[in-house]
């Protein structure tokens, strides 16, 4: 069966499994405000914490609290991709910890994603493990079901989730290398596809899509 990821906002597609992206440990960019202030991580000064990359304010998962109450907003989340008849979720940026400034740990990201689960499993959705390979080997203690990758071939990662998620692995390359890397040891093992980074719907300029 093919496998189509989608944003909470959008609708699955019919006859495929659906997984639904979900930003759970960042807040969206300009979406701030949708949060407690208290919710977003700061540093000893007061400065919100934010991944460079993305323009996102991190999320404070620094207590049992702070974990719960962010979970009960993005279990508001699950519960739509529920309704509109996903399969799974995938949470993303449980990476998070490494643009913390070393606010976050990777306890702190377990144990928060570990509530995450258990909702999911309640729902009867199954939930990814977004990229963070050095967690792999956690799977079962965090009730994490399969992987969602991004460039394993390219970083040479595959078989740092193939093993610990017995090839339950969904991987995107954003390049011809990461493919050529990634197909000859992993096209039959696990699913992986090349995309364009910003992951484009067809027919829109950019669109990339090559399986091995």
């Amino acid at each position: 069966m093919q496998i189509v990821s989608r944003d909470v906002s959008a609708s699955p597609a019919s006859g495929k499994y659906n997984i639904c992206y979900l930003n759970a440990f960042q807040a969206q960019e300009g979406q701030d405000a949708d949060w407690p202030s208290d919710l977003l991580l700061r540093d000893s000064s007061g400065k919100k914490v934010v991944d460079p990359d993305w323009n996102e304010t991190l999320l404070d998962l620094r207590t049992a609290d702070k974990r719960t109450r962010v979970a009960q907003k993005v279990s508001g989340w699950i519960d739509t991709c529920a309704a509109k008849g996903y399969q799974a979720i995938e949470p993303d940026n449980f990476d998070s910890y490494s643009r913390s400034k070393n606010l976050l740990t990777t306890t702190h990201a377990q144990e928060y994603i570990k509530l995450l689960s258990a909702y999911a499993h309640g729902k009867n959705l199954a939930i990814a493990q977004k990229n963070t390979p050095e967690l792999a080997g956690n799977r079962v203690a965090n009730g994490l079901d399969f992987a969602v990758t991004e460039e394993c071939g390219e970083y040479e990662e595959c078989a740092d989730y193939a093993g610990p998620f017995n090839n339950r692995v969904v991987d995107v390359e954003y390049t011809a290398s990461g493919m050529s890397k990634g197909c000859p040891d992993w096209k039959n093992k696990i699913s992986m596809v090349r995309r364009d980074l910003y992951v484009v719907p067809q027919g829109i300029s950019g669109y990339v899509r090559k399986t091995c």
